[in-house]
């Protein structure tokens, strides 16, 4: 895989469930969620991606800060969602700011928060066009 770090994190987020494109065999996320606390394994975050895929008939990231420094790369977003149930609506789903150190051109361990989205109108207005 030819991306640079910024690049492997914006679509590891945009292409669930692709994960095996994007994280290294030995990676461990590090999750603090509005439910609690999760440290997911590489098979973990692939079971995941794969239920939210089956969940959501679209998800789409839009992000506001994507930073990154030596091996390590930030990003704040939110997810959009459509669900099965209801594809005419896209709502926003949740908020996160994750940090990924990347080893051998993969996502090798993450640090993430996340909260459950709401549409205020200073969360929503610094997305970057990625």
């Amino acid at each position: 895989m030819n991306h640079n770090l910024k690049e492997l994190v914006v679509h590891f987020y945009s292409e669930f469930p692709d994960v095996d494109s994007y994280l290294h065999p030995d990676a461990v996320l590090f999750w603090n969620s509005s439910s609690g606390f999760h440290r997911m394994d590489y098979q973990s975050i692939k079971a995941m991606a794969t239920e939210l895929s089956r969940a959501y008939s679209s998800l789409r990231l839009e992000a506001s800060h994507l930073l990154e420094e030596g091996e390590r790369v930030s990003i704040r977003f939110t997810y959009f969602v459509r669900t099965i149930e209801n594809d005419e609506e896209e709502l926003p789903m949740a908020h996160f700011m994750a940090i990924w150190e990347v080893k051998d051109g993969k996502l090798y361990r993450g640090h993430q928060m996340s909260q459950q989205a709401d549409d205020h109108p200073d969360n929503l207005d610094s997305f970057l066009p990625i």
